[in-house]
């Protein structure tokens, strides 16, 4: 039967991580407890069940160096020294998933109805007071405003076409020119938006957006645009040597 050393020193002094957390602890353990005492101890501070723990060793400068593998053996058996790092494995295929993973957290949602029935929310004392979404004049405003988006979305089903040269007139940006390669709907906002690739790596994008593609250009030549912004007509590309008047 081969005999079990205890290294010297009763107290071990050994920093803690867990791959379920990123945190990292300085912790004591006597040398003659048992790994599965150890285990057991690390549960408070891991958040991990001792029964899927797996103990790796990493020495000072962070190399991997033997596992913690007989849960009956003395932790003071082992070479493990001052200063090492004992890394919590949680094997539960459910543990760490429990601490990132709040898609699997139950939620409560409450229904529009029952929310308007309330009397002691945000909305009802909006209502009652008349403010913002409930404000007459708010109301009559934000119509206004959806009556214009409107009447600029037929606008542009019939002036800009696929294929025209356009130029884009931002307010509190400079001139752009380019050619419409998208007219319509979009699912990343409401109402209709162009799609433009410019002359020059100004826009945003390749003419996908938020994963749906509604034209195909280099990327950072593409841009959507509202309507009104874009004029179509006979406008050549502009060479990159052609200077502005108005800057310097």
């Amino acid at each position: 039967m081969a005999s079990i050393e205890v290294h010297s020193g009763s107290i071990l002094h050994v920093a803690v991580s867990s791959s379920v957390t990123s945190f990292v602890s300085e912790r004591r353990f006597d040398k003659s407890l048992a790994v599965g005492e150890v285990m057991q101890k690390l549960e408070l501070i891991t958040g991990s069940m001792s029964q899927y723990m797996e103990l790796e060793v990493y020495s000072e400068d962070n190399k991997f160096l033997f596992k913690l593998d007989d849960r009956e053996r003395m932790i003071g058996s082992y070479q493990i020294d001052d200063g090492m790092r004992i890394n919590v494995v949680d094997k539960n295929p459910q543990g760490a998933e429990s601490f990132t993973d709040i898609s699997k957290v139950e939620k409560y949602e409450m229904s529009s109805k029952d929310y308007d029935s309330r009397g002691d929310t945000v909305r009802s004392f909006l209502k009652r007071k008349k403010l913002g979404k409930f404000d007459p004049q708010e109301q009559n405003a934000q119509k206004e405003v959806e009556k214009e988006r409107l009447a600029e979305d037929a606008d542009a089903l019939t002036r800009v076409k696929v294929g025209l040269r356009c130029q884009v007139s931002v307010p509190g940006q400079m001139l752009r020119r380019g050619a419409v390669r998208y007219v319509g709907y979009t699912e990343f906002k409401p109402h209709v938006w162009v799609g433009v690739q410019y002359d020059e790596p100004y826009g945003k994008n390749n003419g996908t957006v938020q994963g749906k593609s509604y034209f195909e250009c280099t990327d950072k030549y593409g841009a959507f645009v509202r309507p009104k912004h874009v004029q179509c007509g006979d406008f050549p590309e502009e060479g990159f040597d052609d200077s502005d008047p108005d800057e310097m």
